[in-house]
């Protein structure tokens, strides 16, 4: 099972970041017409990917867009999609969600290159609403699921298409990229190997299909079962900690040691991997292949039951 905690590179990682967030929080020089000066000024953004670019919508009035005016230098802090109460969680452990530090220029939009990319959001919301609206049983079960303050992308979005003369489109040019793991260690990625997120019918369901899981108390049980299918790890709880295309982060409650005092084993939170025999193209597909597991580890149980 060590391969399958190596499966994901910090390159892939930053794209399934990417493609499961549209927020994120921008830094830029505060400026003045004397020019740039060192004072950093952050706010939160909105972005999406088009044709592996990024764009970012700012609020109308806010400080960035007379800042990158002087001083195009910028960069994104992008995290992880956690639900708040896994959230809560990974704040009492003393971590933080992973996240995506982008370096690069804010460049602005002229009007015509705005209308483009607003018809392209438009016409992207789309197609996840309509895909959203055809799941099957199964998936939509899973993602109404989720907790009311799980607000999907797509409601997102939606206000910035509703109140679009309200926000100032620029585009972000990236110049360098790091992987920011939960416990703050960083690791530096090619810029290349990050500006193409890939299934953009799984992603934007991310956050809602992670806090449907684990609003469901089967579903934990299951993941419990999968710690002890394929780690023989005795788990206690289990969440569903982040997705992707080809599997899954588990956060388990296992013993630390069942040796010198099997008894009263002292319990820790350990982050598992577990990845599919095929890749998930589509949300869809995610949950079947999430299902089949299910099954094939509950056979798995009931033979060796069978056998004791």
């Amino acid at each position: 099972m060590k391969e399958k905690l190596a499966a994901l590179t910090f390159a892939e990682r930053c794209k399934n970041i990417l493609a499961a967030n549209c927020q994120a929080y921008l830094n830029t020089i505060k400026a003045d017409a004397k020019g740039s000066k060192d004072e950093i000024h952050t706010s939160k953004i909105h972005y999406m990917f088009k044709k592996g670019k990024p764009y970012i919508w700012v609020k109308e009035g806010d400080l960035h867009n007379v800042n990158v005016i002087l001083d195009e230098r910028a960069s994104l802090s992008v995290s992880a999609v956690v639900p708040s109460s896994l959230m809560k969680l990974l704040r009492s452990m003393g971590k933080a969600p992973a996240r995506v530090a982008l370096g690069g220029d804010v460049i602005p939009l002229k009007d015509g290159k705005v209308q483009a990319l607003t018809e392209g959001l438009r016409h992207h919301l789309q197609k996840e609403e309509d895909y959203a609206s055809h799941s099957s049983y199964a998936v939509s079960t899973i993602l109404s699921s989720a907790s009311i303050n799980c607000r999907s992308r797509i409601e997102t979005f939606q206000e910035i298409l509703d109140q679009k003369s309200s926000y100032v489109a620029h585009k972000f040019n990236i110049s360098s990229c790091s992987y920011v793991d939960g416990s703050g260690n960083i690791h530096d990625v090619e810029v290349q190997d990050v500006q193409a997120p890939k299934a953009d019918l799984l992603f934007p369901f991310a956050e809602k299909l992670i806090d449907g899981i684990n609003q469901s108390q089967t579903r934990r049980r299951a993941l419990m079962l999968f710690c002890l299918e394929y780690y023989n790890a005795h788990a206690r709880d289990a969440l569903m900690l982040s997705i992707d295309e080809y599997g899954f982060d588990v956060l388990a409650k296992v013993a630390e040691s069942m040796g010198s005092n099997a008894q009263c084993p002292h319990y820790v939170w350990k982050e598992l991997r577990f990845s599919f025999k095929e890749e998930a193209a589509d949300l869809e597909a995610f949950c079947n292949l999430l299902v089949g597991l299910e099954e094939e580890v509950l056979q798995s149980v009931r033979s060796y039951s069978g056998l004791c």
